[in-house]
């Protein structure tokens, strides 16, 4: 149990230093757009490429940040029979819902986008806008990225759930994740 729950360490790890670090593009985005407004509004002119790298920013962060959002069980959760049960009960229903629901969502995601990713990269894909960003093709492999993010952390959470049901949860505590948004 050692092993799974050193796992489950480093798996949070990884979604804890990439959501705090991408959560950082927030605030780009937040600047990014501000300054579009001006020069388009104070200096009558625009730049598609500024235009496209605010909804990139956007993207990335929402994209690379739902790992996090997941290990810091901050999602979307209908905690009718959720938030009633036991701590037993929780680790069997989050571990229900991580196999029935997550993990065939995540494959199918990777199994889908694989090859729109990697036809992207073959094509170097670029904005279809004059003047966008160019390297679209590194944009959508944030999509794959995200689904590596999700299983990783899918995977982090049926370990929990397997430490709690043996009575060994002390091994893997939930992680603390004060200081975004809280």
């Amino acid at each position: 149990m050692g092993a799974l729950a050193g796992f489950v360490r480093f798996a949070e790890a990884v979604n804890d230093y990439v959501g705090r670090t991408v959560a950082w593009l927030t605030l780009a985005t937040v600047i990014i757009c501000a300054t579009v407004v001006f020069i388009r509004y104070a200096l009558q002119t625009g730049y598609v490429w500024m235009q496209e790298l605010y909804v990139w920013t956007h993207a990335a962060a929402f994209m690379l940040g739902a790992g996090y959002t997941l290990m810091a069980n901050k999602h979307v959760r209908v905690d009718i029979i959720y938030a009633r049960a036991s701590p037993r009960k929780q680790a069997w229903l989050d571990l229900f819902s991580t196999l029935v629901f997550l993990f065939p969502w995540v494959i199918l995601l990777t199994y889908f986008a694989w090859p729109y990713v990697t036809h992207s990269w073959a094509l170097h894909e670029t904005s279809s806008q004059v003047g966008g960003m160019p390297g679209l093709y590194v944009m959508k492999t944030i999509i794959l990225a995200f689904s590596g993010l999700m299983f990783l952390q899918g995977l982090a959470i049926c370990g929990r759930c397997i430490l709690i049901l043996n009575g060994q949860g002390h091994l893997a505590p939930p992680r603390a994740v004060s200081g975004l948004g809280e």
